[in-house]
């Protein structure tokens, strides 16, 4: 049997039985990610094509505002 190796549930129902603390901690996740990327220098964010604005404009949404993929 094929595991998701996250405590070794079977990979058939462990996205419905895991669902809303996977979406709890990826949303966590993304939030984290979007305050780091907006901490990054210019430079940096100049090499990844994100301008200092863009960079504080995401890290000023909220956790709850995730990808449209995520929804499913």
């Amino acid at each position: 049997m094929t595991t998701s190796g996250f405590l070794s549930l079977p990979l058939r129902g462990a996205r419905r039985a895991l669902g809303p603390l996977a979406w709890v901690l990826r949303a966590w996740s993304l939030s984290c990610q979007r305050r780091r990327l907006a901490e990054l220098p210019p430079e940096v964010l100049q090499d990844i094509g994100v301008t200092p604005d863009q960079a504080r404009a995401e890290a000023a949404r909220s956790f709850w505002d995730v990808p449209s993929h995520w929804r499913r």
